[in-house]
């Protein structure tokens, strides 16, 4: 029903930028929210951003609050994520998720890997 596919993973510096796309397939996309994750060799699946179906509310963890910045078109049916000032521990596969009650979709990654 619906499918995500991530886009726009790769290697930077330490300081630099990328933006990750998740581009979706449906015609529902504007009913969910949506999400990244990520998950480093050896470590937790960790929560990276969300934001409400609308777009009218993001959340991040305090890790990467005031760096990273999710966003979504629901025209285009894509959600976006801008990671500035890359840290050598944001290296990682990274993850979309769509979500509702009952019903859940992952894309299956992109990796991101900052060298300092």
């Amino acid at each position: 029903q619906v499918q995500l596919v991530e886009s726009g993973g790769g290697l930077v510096q330490a300081g630099g930028s990328l933006r990750l796309s998740c581009a979706a397939s449906g015609r529902t996309f504007s009913t969910y929210a949506m999400g990244w994750f990520r998950q480093a060799p050896g470590k937790d699946h960790e929560f990276v951003a969300t934001i409400t179906a609308s777009g009218g509310h993001t959340y991040y963890p305090d890790s990467v609050k005031g760096r990273f910045t999710i966003s979504r078109d629901n025209v285009k049916n894509t959600m976006y994520l801008q990671m500035n000032t890359l840290k050598a521990e944001d290296t990682a596969v990274y993850y979309c998720k769509a979500f509702r009650t009952e019903d859940i979709y992952w894309g299956q990654g992109t990796q991101v890997t900052v060298s300092s």
